[in-house]
Protein backbone atom coordinates (compact mmCIF):
# COMPACT_ATOMS: atom_id res chain seq x y z
CA UNK A 1 0.00 0.00 0.00
CA UNK A 2 0.87 3.84 -1.14
CA UNK A 3 -0.32 5.44 1.57
CA UNK A 4 -0.02 5.45 5.12
CA UNK A 5 -0.30 7.21 8.47
CA UNK A 6 2.54 7.90 10.49
CA UNK A 7 0.65 6.24 13.44
CA UNK A 8 0.59 2.41 11.05
CA UNK A 9 4.34 2.90 11.45
CA UNK A 10 4.49 3.46 14.73
CA UNK A 11 2.36 0.60 15.56
CA UNK A 12 4.38 -1.22 13.03
CA UNK A 13 7.50 -0.83 14.84
CA UNK A 14 6.12 -2.03 18.20
CA UNK A 15 4.94 -5.03 17.07
CA UNK A 16 8.48 -5.24 15.31
CA UNK A 17 10.19 -4.46 18.91
CA UNK A 18 7.38 -7.60 20.33
CA UNK A 19 8.61 -9.76 17.70
CA UNK A 20 12.11 -9.21 18.50
CA UNK A 21 11.23 -9.74 22.22
CA UNK A 22 9.64 -13.06 21.11
CA UNK A 23 12.19 -14.34 19.45
CA UNK A 24 14.85 -13.43 22.05
CA UNK A 25 13.28 -15.52 24.50
CA UNK A 26 12.68 -18.31 22.38
CA UNK A 27 16.71 -18.45 21.91
CA UNK A 28 17.42 -18.09 25.32
CA UNK A 29 15.27 -20.86 26.18
CA UNK A 30 17.41 -22.70 23.90
CA UNK A 31 21.10 -24.95 24.21
CA UNK A 32 23.18 -21.48 24.96
CA UNK A 33 25.62 -20.77 28.02
CA UNK A 34 24.43 -18.99 30.53
CA UNK A 35 26.31 -15.93 29.87
CA UNK A 36 24.36 -15.72 26.12
CA UNK A 37 21.11 -16.66 27.97
CA UNK A 38 21.57 -13.62 30.10
CA UNK A 39 22.37 -11.24 27.11
CA UNK A 40 19.23 -12.78 25.45
CA UNK A 41 17.06 -12.12 28.19
CA UNK A 42 18.57 -8.63 28.62
CA UNK A 43 17.64 -7.89 24.81
CA UNK A 44 14.26 -9.64 25.08
CA UNK A 45 13.28 -7.11 28.18
CA UNK A 46 14.68 -4.56 25.82
CA UNK A 47 12.66 -4.82 23.02
CA UNK A 48 9.42 -5.34 25.62
CA UNK A 49 10.07 -1.66 26.87
CA UNK A 50 11.02 -0.15 23.53
CA UNK A 51 7.67 -1.66 22.44
CA UNK A 52 5.78 0.05 25.40
CA UNK A 53 7.02 3.46 24.96
CA UNK A 54 5.84 2.94 21.02
CA UNK A 55 2.38 1.49 22.27
CA UNK A 56 2.30 4.31 24.21
CA UNK A 57 2.75 6.89 21.72
CA UNK A 58 -0.58 5.60 20.05
CA UNK A 59 -2.40 6.27 22.97
CA UNK A 60 -6.20 8.40 22.83
CA UNK A 61 -4.54 11.03 25.29
CA UNK A 62 -1.27 11.35 23.82
CA UNK A 63 0.50 14.53 22.59
CA UNK A 64 1.34 13.47 19.29
CA UNK A 65 -2.23 12.65 18.32
CA UNK A 66 -2.35 14.93 15.44
CA UNK A 67 1.15 14.08 13.88
CA UNK A 68 -0.07 10.57 14.21
CA UNK A 69 -3.19 11.11 11.91
CA UNK A 70 -0.86 12.68 9.49
CA UNK A 71 -0.70 10.79 6.13
CA UNK A 72 2.34 10.32 3.71
CA UNK A 73 2.44 8.41 0.11
CA UNK A 74 5.70 6.52 -0.08
CA UNK A 75 6.00 4.12 -2.74
CA UNK A 76 8.31 1.82 -0.35
CA UNK A 77 6.31 -0.33 1.93
CA UNK A 78 7.47 -0.52 5.77
CA UNK A 79 10.51 -3.14 6.06
CA UNK A 80 8.48 -6.29 6.03
CA UNK A 81 9.57 -8.56 8.67
CA UNK A 82 11.13 -11.77 6.97
CA UNK A 83 14.33 -10.07 8.80
CA UNK A 84 12.42 -11.34 11.91
CA UNK A 85 12.01 -14.89 10.29
CA UNK A 86 15.48 -15.31 9.75
CA UNK A 87 17.04 -13.94 13.14
CA UNK A 88 16.92 -17.36 14.37
CA UNK A 89 17.92 -19.18 11.34
CA UNK A 90 21.13 -17.24 11.07
CA UNK A 91 21.94 -15.86 14.34
CA UNK A 92 25.23 -17.30 15.90
CA UNK A 93 24.65 -17.46 19.71
CA UNK A 94 28.08 -18.59 20.26
CA UNK A 95 28.97 -15.37 22.40
CA UNK A 96 27.92 -12.40 23.22
CA UNK A 97 29.75 -10.59 20.91
CA UNK A 98 27.80 -12.30 18.03
CA UNK A 99 24.50 -11.78 19.15
CA UNK A 100 25.10 -7.84 19.93
CA UNK A 101 26.03 -7.73 16.50
CA UNK A 102 22.98 -9.53 15.23
CA UNK A 103 20.99 -7.03 17.68
CA UNK A 104 22.34 -4.22 16.40
CA UNK A 105 21.71 -5.13 12.60
CA UNK A 106 18.26 -5.54 13.64
CA UNK A 107 18.10 -2.17 15.74
CA UNK A 108 19.81 -0.23 11.93
CA UNK A 109 16.15 -1.24 10.26
CA UNK A 110 14.34 1.09 12.30
CA UNK A 111 16.98 3.71 12.41
CA UNK A 112 17.19 3.96 8.50
CA UNK A 113 13.17 3.67 8.14
CA UNK A 114 13.36 6.28 10.60
CA UNK A 115 16.03 8.52 8.60
CA UNK A 116 14.12 8.01 5.48
CA UNK A 117 10.75 9.42 7.00
CA UNK A 118 13.11 12.33 7.94
CA UNK A 119 13.91 12.83 4.76
CA UNK A 120 10.54 12.08 3.32
CA UNK A 121 8.41 13.94 5.35
CA UNK A 122 6.07 16.45 3.91
CA UNK A 123 5.14 18.55 7.14
CA UNK A 124 7.73 19.93 9.82
CA UNK A 125 5.69 18.69 12.45
CA UNK A 126 6.77 14.88 11.11
CA UNK A 127 9.62 15.68 10.45
CA UNK A 128 10.53 16.46 14.02
CA UNK A 129 8.86 13.60 15.42
CA UNK A 130 10.64 10.97 13.02
CA UNK A 131 13.57 12.45 14.27
CA UNK A 132 12.90 12.43 17.54
CA UNK A 133 12.13 8.72 16.87
CA UNK A 134 15.80 8.11 15.72
CA UNK A 135 17.39 10.41 18.26
CA UNK A 136 15.84 8.50 21.22
CA UNK A 137 16.21 5.12 19.29
CA UNK A 138 19.75 5.85 18.50
CA UNK A 139 20.48 6.30 22.03
CA UNK A 140 18.98 3.53 23.23
CA UNK A 141 21.24 1.51 20.92
CA UNK A 142 23.96 2.89 22.47
CA UNK A 143 23.00 2.24 26.07
CA UNK A 144 21.87 -1.08 24.60
CA UNK A 145 25.97 -2.02 23.17
CA UNK A 146 27.32 -0.29 26.44
CA UNK A 147 25.19 -3.16 28.68
CA UNK A 148 26.16 -6.12 26.48
CA UNK A 149 29.85 -4.94 26.54
CA UNK A 150 29.52 -4.66 30.61
CA UNK A 151 27.58 -8.38 30.40
CA UNK A 152 30.90 -9.32 27.89
CA UNK A 153 33.71 -7.84 30.22
CA UNK A 154 32.64 -9.82 33.67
Amino acid sequence: MRFHQVKELVAWAADYHRGLAEQYDQLAAGDVNDRVRMALEYLAEHERKMQIELANYLEEQSDHRKVLETWFDDPADFPHAPTLDRLIECMSCDSVQDVLSTALTMHRTLQDLYAHRVERASVEAEREFFASLSSGHEAEVRRLARDMQRLEDY
